[in-house]
């Protein structure tokens, strides 16, 4: 299939993001399939939109509207008001770094983080990629995407499974992958970062999508089987509270569907205690094994 006009344009913005930075127009000449003219035409319209910027000996980078885009969905994304103030009460009851990720692509990307009082710092801070198939973050987004898709995935990196301990056949991957969404949550031991131990549960969409995670990450690896599955617990409950949160119309007071509601999401997050109510009163999720 072809590409379109708007896919060549972009890829011209992914060329220079890849890179950081390009000297000239003919180093991105080189490195894709354009001619000079529609090129140059792409470089302007990019420009002109804030999206590249050029000046003289320093060539081409990414522009101010990208920053400018970051700071709206900081403050206006759906996923980040309904987390955030969850976040912030999940790190006071159990000391750690909490983590929200999203399914992008082929990718898991850290899109917020609330740090607790803790002494360690979590390198997947906001913008960073995480491995699909390590760590609990990405793992439980991976044990939820329809079959189809695993089986994709698998066949394009069948190694890349086994080294993951996820399985070395489609079928051993597949009753993994059950298993953990079965569980409703997933933990991991150094499998990202060396010394730390991350818990992470499913947030879905209205439709019953995987669409991220969230994730509590905690200092230290050897932690009990009750320490472990208190924490799961708090971190599944507050996920399901988030996927709730994101088919209604309103949670705790801040209009989700009125981004003008919020001008500053940190500032303006309710309080929203991350403990769960008994067992019994839990709402479970739709999916099942």
């Amino acid at each position: 299939m072809s590409e379109s006009s708007l896919e060549k344009m972009l890829s011209v913005l992914e060329f220079v993001e890849e890179r950081g930075q390009v000297s000239s127009m003919d180093e991105m000449l080189e490195g894709l399939a354009l001619t000079r003219s529609t090129l140059y035409r792409y470089v302007r319209s990019l420009t002109d939109f804030g999206l590249l910027a050029t000046s003289p000996g320093t060539g081409y980078t990414l522009g101010p509207r990208i920053i400018e885009l970051d700071y709206k969905i900081r403050v206006r994304d759906p996923i980040i008001l309904a987390s955030h103030p969850l976040m912030t009460q999940l790190v006071q009851t159990a000391p750690g770094i909490a983590l929200l990720c999203r399914r992008y692509r082929d990718k898991v990307l850290c899109v917020h983080q609330v740090r607790g009082a803790v002494g360690f710092v979590s390198t997947y801070e906001r913008g960073r990629v995480r491995p699909l198939l390590k760590g609990a973050a990405s793992r439980v987004i991976l044990a939820n995407l329809p079959t189809p898709q695993i089986a994709k995935l698998y066949h394009a990196d069948p190694e890349g499974f086994a080294e993951a301990q996820l399985g070395d056949s489609l079928k051993v991957v597949r009753a993994t992958l059950r298993a953990i969404r079965q569980q409703g949550w997933e933990s991991s031991e150094s499998q990202v970062v060396s010394g730390v131990t991350g818990i992470a549960a499913p947030i879905f969409d209205e439709g019953d999508h995987v669409m991220g995670s969230l994730s509590l990450t905690v200092g230290r690896t050897g932690l009990s089987p009750l320490e472990v599955s208190e924490i799961a617990t708090r971190v599944a409950f507050c996920a399901q509270v988030v996927s709730s949160a994101l088919s209604a119309q309103e949670v705790g007071g801040l209009w989700l569907n009125d981004p003008a509601a919020n001008p500053d999401a940190e500032a303006a997050s309710p309080r929203v205690e991350a403990t769960p109510p008994p067992v019994a009163a839990r709402r479970r999720g739709k999916r099942a094994g």
